[in-house]
């Protein structure tokens, strides 16, 4: 069985290689994919009901494919159309926090394009730190900044492989302005889809490696540098498929607002206390404990569950067009 620690170049493509030959046999010709979907967070039923023909296989059953962990990642590959087009949807991916080496969470990426894929539509859920975006919009994502790759935490660290592309593969135009200009057009040409409420924004994704949600400071600090949606994934995706020269569009979906509030001043509220003669289990004003809230990975799929068919509806239309 195969380990995913992916330590040699050679091995990582015979890998990828014997996957995509799995994969093939069990497909019918129209349906290799030229369009790839990777699902994000209670995002995966965007594979529902997308053409009359299809094949669900689960990645148990894909030889040397990593397992996803996480719920609202079903663990399956669908091969079906979207938009008159065959589509492989990635219903469920891999993440850096689950353990697995951030090389092994790009391994599908490299088989769709083994498989043929040419454009890559990438969804995620993310937490908002632009007042502006609200939970239930749409943001196209424009840029990324990534602390863990500018940390020397890049999937595309070790032996190059060559066979998907160059060695220092660009990212500065890998969200593709032409696919972006398109989904905004898609947008307001179909009232059905501005009917649901769905608002559509551009921005920047900050990735940060999790499990845990981002302290107040830290979404801060984030937003001081020009991030508008934080989330644990996407990026190492971004970047194999800049490798791989897939034309990219990276739609997040926005399932809760970051904690950015300032925590009350406990010194000066303990003196406070102690000048009025407070009993030391006093919880702040009136009784009441001062609480900034907290992020919920339950929070964000329920979000994710209410606007996923207004999201199949945006895209099936987008892919229609291109």
């Amino acid at each position: 069985m195969y380990d995913h620690q992916l330590q040699s170049s050679d091995n990582v493509f015979e890998t990828c290689k014997g996957i995509a030959e799995f994969l093939k046999k069990q497909l019918p010709p129209s349906l290799f994919p030229k369009v790839g979907i990777v699902c994000g967070s209670g995002l995966g039923a965007l594979a529902d009901n997308q053409g009359p023909d299809f094949v669900s296989i689960k990645y148990s059953e894909i030889p040397n494919f990593p397992k996803s962990t996480v719920a609202g990642h079903d663990g399956r590959l669908v091969f079906s159309t979207m938009g008159s087009k065959p589509t492989v949807f990635m219903v469920g991916r891999f993440h850096f926090y689950e353990g697995y080496k951030v090389q092994t969470t790009i391994l599908p990426l490299r088989v769709m394009k083994l498989l043929g894929v040419k454009t890559l539509i990438v969804t995620n859920a993310a937490g908002s730190l632009n007042p502006n975006f609200k939970v239930g919009d749409v943001v196209m994502i424009k840029d990324h900044i990534s602390i863990p790759s500018l940390a020397g935490l890049n999937p595309l660290r070790g032996g190059n492989l060559s066979e998907f592309g160059p060695r220092f593969p660009a990212v500065s135009e890998v969200y593709d302005f032409e696919l972006r200009a398109l989904l905004a057009l898609t947008y307001h040409r179909n009232q059905d889809v501005q009917e649901s409420g769905m608002r559509i924004h551009e921005g920047i994704y900050g990735f940060v490696p999790g499990p845990s949600y981002e302290t107040p400071a830290e979404g801060r600090f984030l937003r001081s540098i020009g991030v508008d949606v934080v989330g644990m994934s996407t990026v190492p995706e971004i970047i194999a498929a800049a490798h791989c020269g897939f034309k990219v569009l990276c739609i997040s979906l926005v399932t809760n607002q970051v904690i950015t509030g300032t925590q009350p001043d406990a010194l000066e509220e303990g003196r406070k206390r102690f000048l009025e003669g407070k009993s030391p289990i006093y919880r702040g004003p009136e009784g009441e404990d001062v609480k900034l809230g907290k992020a919920t990975h339950a929070e964000v799929l329920a979000a994710s569950t209410k606007r996923v068919k207004d999201i199949r509806k945006l895209i099936n239309y987008f892919v229609k067009y291109s």
